[in-house]
């Protein structure tokens, strides 16, 4: 299944690409807002298995009306150093447990927008990103994607001056206006040949400057869910930004950020492709 929010609706992504509109073709059992299924995710699940998809009526995707999977999580994940070769190319250590912090959940948008940049010094990262689709704590790891609702693409911008100049809390550093990109839809792992197994890969202007799979990632998406669920209670809707791969900017020589008038393309295997446009800081 692959679920999307369109123009603030929640709408189901049939094999070519339309989009049929979750509370129409429901007769409103489930209504059009997309962070309220995933407090009824296993009800919506039943629903979507069984639902006559091809008998309900279609619409064009325009990319413009595409916004967050989960537009309003209650916490925002993001985890560290969780490739290796990242943490090579840093320089750093592999951390004994899953170096988290958050993003606010106002960072967020869509696949296909513009963000803009509040200085040059802005980062790029290519991510896995997890929506949880059922309240977790102290869940064990060979029960952890029972928890996940689904899977999507994401982007973790990161302003590497004001991420570093606060003891190492990256939370406002990462969490700039449109500073998370995700999409174009959420897909749930049934879909996916495996889900602990995906190619991922970031470009510039066409120039791919990440390429990896995320079965190189250290603590895998059973690993975080059981971790993370061990301190906090996971919620429905929540997201997850999983790492990123080697071949951020920061770790370059010379270091290398993102600039005006740019498009960054971030893909994931068997989801899809985002783009995000980066403009300069608008005065006021």
């Amino acid at each position: 299944m692959r679920l999307a929010n369109h123009a603030g609706r929640a709408v189901l992504v049939t094999g070519d690409d339309r989009a049929v509109d979750v509370a129409e073709a429901s007769g409103g059992r489930f209504g059009p807002d997309p962070a309220a299924l995933y407090d009824d995710w296993d009800a919506f699940r039943a629903w979507a298995a069984e639902a006559p998809l091809d008998r309900a009526p279609a619409h064009p995707i325009d990319e413009a009306a595409l916004g967050p999977p989960s537009p309003r999580p209650r916490q925002v994940f993001g985890i560290g150093l969780n490739y290796r070769a990242h943490a090579a190319e840093t320089g750093q250590e592999v951390p004994r447990i899953p170096a988290t912090f958050t993003k606010f959940p106002s960072c967020l948008t869509g696949p296909y927008a513009t963000v803009e940049l509040p200085s040059g010094h802005v980062d790029w990262e290519v991510e896995l990103v997890v929506v949880v689709g059922r309240r977790a704590h102290r869940v064990h790891e060979g029960d952890a994607w029972a928890h996940v609702a689904g899977l999507t693409v994401g982007q973790d911008l990161s302003e590497r001056v004001v991420q570093r100049a606060a003891g190492g809390q990256f939370c406002l550093g990462k969490s700039y206006p449109g500073f998370g990109p995700t999409g174009p839809w959420l897909v749930t792992p049934d879909e996916l040949d495996d889900p602990d197994d995906l190619h991922l890969r970031c470009s510039i202007d066409g120039e791919v400057v990440q390429d990896a799979r995320t079965s190189d990632m250290i603590v895998p998406v059973p690993g975080l869910v059981r971790v993370l669920s061990e301190h906090v209670t996971l919620l429905p809707g929540d997201v997850v930004f999983t790492g990123t791969p080697a071949g951020v900017g920061v770790a370059r020589d010379p270091r290398r950020y993102l600039a005006p008038g740019q498009v960054v393309e971030s893909t994931i295997e068997g989801i899809g492709t985002m783009r995000t446009r980066l403009a300069a800081r608008s005065e006021g």
